[in-house]
């Protein structure tokens, strides 16, 4: 119950009060089966479970198993029996009475997460400037840099700070407009308001915001009527000195499908990455969330073994710390490694060999400060070049992909460039040191 209130609130804060009250939130749960993983979601009729079992399956599916991994199925059902509502009533704003209506704010506040603090944001090497910065685009009276672009890889912490700005900011600034949103809700809105004849209203609910958040920007790529909004909508937040913070899986001009006059903008002020989170990070991350738990107990020498072994992301060792928790509680056993072992077994057998050409492309791309477009373009000058062979070695070495495989990966190159390559770094290795170490603290990064 308690992970269905959490992904009740998550899916009213993306998909707005509206689109949740009518749809969503007449869902109750159903029946688990711990064997199969399978969880169901009792709607009250057959049409609303269609209707959300059409659009909703995936967004569920995904919040489930972030939040609670036990539940490795959702499957959307109708009640037996339950009447049949009206959806096209069921998706009518509530009537407000004229006394409410007056006393109603035109720009209501975000439902920010009370857990995503700047007091729960554990700071390590890998997140140290994005924290700062985020800290004191919140609470400063005056910035030297807007907007703040936070960028890094799914699960690192990137809406945890978004939370945390927004309600920093509204802490300090209690009568100020905060407006929170997904780029992907944005364009929704947009559209809405176009079909509405209501643009104006659109427009003026986010440029009048004190402090705008727009949530992974990158998918808001190839949208060009959706671009030409949000171009305008970030030159007004600026120009006004309002304050604009944006994140995104990729660097600014990693971004593809987004206008070039956006990413000019994206980059005028600071822009913050967030990299995977290193073992002491981890190890203090999992600190940080065993405080949360009430009478779940582990040794050091567990959280340890978690924090080597599971090295995706923050979010996959938050999921799977919750799993150790919830099975400990239902079988009464002590937490020690091999408890944890047998509960994470498909886990830790996935994050053995879990690194692909794409990340060791990011890696080294971030290594040697080059764009990791370059991985693939058919440049040829030395400070590309050296890095894409670097990046080739170390796919070779790896990975189990085969030479064509990989020079796929680089811009479709032959296999036997690919070989050139690897010899070329095991030469490099054995007469230059500075490329030896280059090669040794990425494999560190890579395996975590």
């Amino acid at each position: 119950m308690a992970a269905w209130e959490t992904i009740r609130a998550g899916l009213r804060r993306d998909c707005g009060a509206r689109t949740f009250d009518g749809w969503l939130k007449p869902a109750e749960l159903g029946d688990f089966d711990p064997e199969s993983g399978s969880l169901d979601l009792v709607m009250p009729s057959q049409f609303m479970a269609d209707w959300v079992r059409s659009h909703f399956a995936e967004r569920l599916a995904l919040a489930w198993k972030t939040t609670l991994p036990i539940v490795r199925e959702v499957r959307v059902v109708a009640c037996e029996g339950g009447p049949k509502p009206a959806p096209l009533l069921i998706i009518e704003d509530e009537p407000i009475p004229a006394e409410r209506a007056a006393a109603a704010s035109p720009h209501p506040r975000p439902n920010f997460d009370p857990r995503y603090n700047f007091s729960t944001f554990v700071i390590g090497k890998a997140n140290e400037v994005a924290a700062t910065a985020a800290r004191t685009l919140a609470e400063a009276d005056a910035v030297t840099f807007n907007p703040l672009f936070i960028h890094g890889g799914t699960g690192r912490g990137k809406t945890h700070l978004l939370h945390a700005i927004g309600q920093r900011f509204l802490e300090l600034r209690p009568n100020a407009q905060v407006v929170s949103m997904s780029a992907e809700k944005f364009m929704v809105e947009f559209v809405r308001a176009i079909r509405e004849n209501d643009t104006i209203g659109f427009k003026h609910r986010l440029r009048s915001a004190d402090l705008l958040l727009i949530d992974d920007v990158q998918f808001i790529a190839g949208k060009e009527s959706t671009q030409e909004e949000f171009f305008h909508t970030m030159n007004e937040i600026i120009t006004c000195g309002r304050r604009l913070v944006i994140t995104s899986d990729r660097a600014p001009q990693d971004l593809d499908g987004i206008a070039p006059r956006i990413l000019s903008r994206l980059s005028w002020g600071l822009v913050a990455d967030i990299n995977a989170a290193d073992y002491e990070l981890r190890y203090n991350i999992l600190l940080s969330k065993l405080a949360l738990l009430p009478g779940v107990s582990m040794a050091g020498n567990v959280v340890e073994f978690l924090a080597k072994r599971l090295t995706a992301s923050i979010r996959e060792l938050e999921g799977a710390l919750n799993r150790i928790a919830a099975y400990a509680m239902m079988t009464g056993r002590a937490i020690d490694v091999p408890f944890v072992e047998e509960v994470l077994a498909n886990v830790l057998r996935a994050n053995q060999r879990r690194i692909s050409i794409d990340e060791i492309q990011t890696q080294v791309a971030e290594h040697y400060r080059i764009r990791k477009a370059e991985m693939t373009s058919a440049r040829r000058a030395r400070e590309v070049a050296r890095p894409r062979q670097v990046a080739m070695y170390l796919s070779k070495q790896l990975t189990p992909k085969s030479l064509p495989d990989i020079g796929r990966r680089f811009g479709g190159r032959d296999h036997t460039t690919v070989i050139h390559a690897v010899r070329q770094i095991e030469k490099l290795r054995a007469s230059d040191p500075e490329i030896d170490a280059a090669i040794r603290l990425l494999t560190r990064q890579l395996e975590g």
